[in-house]
């Protein structure tokens, strides 16, 4: 279904900031450093690993797929193979239950209306925790709707590892937001698009730092506990179309991360700290999401959309409103400081990680370390 948009230029609005490009670095680079691995989460069937295993193959690095609901280990790998690809093939249902840490933020949201079932934070904490054991210090995370048109751009981007804690990839294709930020968009609102774990490489250095299990987790992963550790973006990546406003239940199950994130990153805009982020800050910062999400409802009347494409919209609008109104300033409270505790959390089992000695690379002896060796598929 195609959408008919009449681009307003320019138009922002007092409740919510468009762009947060101006923290990061951009940076364009000619020089061309090692992958040592492209880690996958994948959900999808296999046929849409092509994109990843050519470039695995191109990079002549390890691939790591972790695999879910319609992807396949098993198959994964064949296909991987099949290319001449190392890889490394694991179902998320095999994964040892006490590999990965039980926190604080996912018990909070769990059993009620914020439970997030996506495993999207599961798997990329898996292939930090992956690449701890082995010895990788530069890997790419790519999602499987994505492709990269220049493959030298993954090198690129691992080259500013060192200077930078990660580098993301401009999203070009269809554009990387939520629902409620598409439909901004889409009204006529000047919405850009920020860096995030779609295609982003991480440096050793940032091993360290967790996604937890909520909407925007690459976000927070992006997050220290003052603020955004030193970002850049560089390259280009085209991300899959898809319909954002196919069910309402994609908005309602995004607002609380994308009201928590952009909080956070309102601060940031504000030249302010994490510390500043009390019950008195989240009780402002609600009231103008609240405010944006209305605006953004009555844009969308008046714009000149087909009228089932407006309807679908302004059904996921009110659904992200819906779950608004239940967001209370002390849950905010609540989640920033349970995830400051799982930051530590995940730093101490890092830690207590070993890396292979003498900086040599050892993916067999990192998946036994792990207990992941009879439950992969290499």
């Amino acid at each position: 279904m195609t959408t008919a948009i009449a681009r307003l230029e320019g138009v922002s609005t007092a409740h919510h900031h468009s762009s947060h490009s101006r923290l990061l670095a951009q940076k364009t680079t000619t020089q061309v450093s090692t992958v040592d691995a492209i880690i996958v989460p994948t959900s999808r069937p296999v046929a849409h690993l092509g994109s990843a295993i050519a470039l695995a193959r191109y990079h002549e690095c390890t691939l790591v797929l972790l695999c879910s609901i319609w992807s396949s280990a098993r198959h994964a790998r064949k296909m991987a193979k099949a290319a001449g690809v190392d890889v490394i093939a694991i179902d998320m249902a095999d994964v040892p239950a006490n590999l990965l840490p039980s926190f604080e933020t996912t018990t909070l949201l769990a059993g009620g209306k914020f439970r997030r079932p996506a495993d999207t934070a599961e798997k990329r904490n898996l292939g930090l925790l992956l690449a701890q054991a082995t010895g990788w210090e530069r890997i790419v995370f790519l999602d499987d709707d994505i492709e990269v048109p220049d493959p030298d751009d993954l090198g690129r981007a691992v080259g500013l590892l060192g200077r930078y804690a990660s580098v993301g990839m401009t999203i070009d294709g269809y554009p990387d937001n939520s629902v409620a930020c598409h439909a901004y968009r889409d009204a006529g609102g000047d919405q850009d698009s920020f860096i995030g774990g779609g295609a982003l490489a991480v440096g050793v250095e940032s091993f360290a730092s967790f996604f937890p299990k909520i909407y925007n987790e690459d976000w927070f992963f992006l997050f220290n506990d003052n603020g955004l550790r030193p970002s850049a973006r560089t390259g280009r990546v085209i991300q899959q179309k898809y319909d954002p406003y196919h069910d309402s239940r994609r908005a309602r199950s995004e607002e609380l991360g994308d009201t928590l994130a952009e909080g956070v990153m309102w601060l940031m805009d504000n030249n302010q700290q994490l510390a500043d982020a009390d019950r008195s800050f989240w009780a402002g910062f609600l009231r103008n999401r609240r405010k944006f999400l209305e605006e953004v409802m009555d844009r969308v009347q008046g714009a000149p959309l087909e009228s089932d494409v407006r309807g679908r919209m302004i059904e996921s609008l009110k659904a992200a409103r819906g779950r608004n109104w239940v967001i209370e300033p002390e849950m905010c409270v609540s989640f920033m400081r349970k995830w400051l505790a799982d930051r530590e959390t995940w730093r101490e089992l890092v830690y207590r990680t070993p890396r292979p000695r003498n900086v040599q690379v050892d993916v067999d002896k990192g998946l036994v370390e792990l207990g992941l060796a009879l439950n992969c598929h290499r």
